[in-house]
């Protein structure tokens, strides 16, 4: 089991930058996934990217070249650094986790355990 708390939500013009950080109460080492999910008002979640034993990443084609994931062991942190940000791109944010193989990383239904969001707002 793991708890999992994101920070570093806000409100930026199209353009900005934020960085979003997932703390997790167990060392980084024992999770083989972690990944980044977003939810816009009448949408469904969807990965942003992901992470898999501190190594191979994946990215949605939509956030490609923009957002960088990454991962610090010794604050058993996992970032998510926005570049470029674009309105499209505001929505509630998520961190998730999985102790087991993940086959498909970008997908929510794939992770057991979940964040409580933080809010990114990107206006035009």
């Amino acid at each position: 089991q793991v708890q999992l708390v994101e920070s570093g939500g806000g409100s930026v013009q199209a353009g900005g930058s934020l960085r979003l950080s997932c703390a997790a109460s167990r060392n980084l080492y024992l999770i083989n996934f972690i990944g980044w999910f977003r939810q816009a008002p009448g949408k469904e979640r969807e990965g942003v990217a992901a992470i898999y034993s501190g190594s191979k990443i994946y990215y949605a084609d939509s956030v490609n070249g923009r957002f960088t994931i990454s991962q610090d062991n010794a604050k058993n942190t996992v970032y998510l650094q926005m570049n470029s940000l674009k309105p499209e791109d505001t929505a509630m944010y998520y961190c998730a986790a999985d102790f087991s193989w993940v086959r498909a990383p970008l997908s929510p239904h794939e992770y057991l355990y979940w964040g409580q969001g933080t809010q990114v707002t990107v206006s035009s």
